[in-house]
């Protein structure tokens, strides 16, 4: 959850780094806002050294926007109220388009041949898989044509493996940009769920 009070880092990143002043002045009154809101001492929240907070690493604008209250114990408690933390991480996924049941990834083959010609950078949904599949990609599961798409490229040890991410993929890349974060959070969601749903002893 981090160890640098938030009003430092907040402060020091408004005032001494002139590359991104106007947008940490503004998370530092978000925090300033948030401090009264909420009745924190301003002098004791601890964060991330860029002044993100609690476990969800929310910035203080993200924790005004969409923090919840999930316990109605009247404050947003993201450092140690379990509650307002998952609600609060489930909210941010709802408000940037989340779909309940939603194909979040799915692996798919591509021959050398077309795997050269293709671009797996955009973090963008810039395909569908009707367009994806024009330019051969083979799809494993029955997905509708006309859904957005964007093709990933994930580096295994002998060898790169393309995966599509879908809707709910770019939703988690919302959360983190980084779209080895986000398959990490699918893949291990996914474990997650056969643990629960086998017969599977723990350890």
């Amino acid at each position: 959850m981090g160890r640098y009070r938030v009003l430092d880092a907040l402060s020091t990143l408004a005032f001494d780094y002139p590359a991104r002043s106007s947008y940490f002045t503004s998370e530092l009154e978000q925090f300033l806002l948030l401090t009264h809101e909420e009745s924190l001492d301003a002098l004791s929240a601890v964060g991330s050294y860029a002044g993100a907070m609690g476990a969800p690493q929310f910035m203080p604008g993200s924790l005004r926007r969409f923090a919840v209250d999930a316990d109605g114990d009247g404050k947003r408690d993201l450092w140690s109220d379990w509650a307002d933390i998952l609600a609060s991480v489930a909210n941010y996924f709802r408000v940037h388009g989340w779909q309940p049941n939603g194909v979040v990834l799915t692996d798919v083959d591509i021959d050398q041949q077309h795997a050269n010609g293709l671009d797996s950078r955009p973090l963008a949904l810039n395909e569908t898989i009707a367009s994806l599949r024009a330019k051969g990609v083979q799809f494993k599961e029955s997905l509708p044509d006309d859904a957005p798409a964007m093709l990933i490229a994930a580096d295994e040890p002998d060898e790169v493996r393309f995966r599509v991410g879908l809707n709910n993929f770019y939703v988690i890349t919302r959360y983190n940009r980084s779209p080895l974060y986000a398959m990490a959070v699918n893949d291990l969601a996914n474990r997650i769920l056969e643990r629960v749903f086998s017969d599977e002893p723990p350890g």
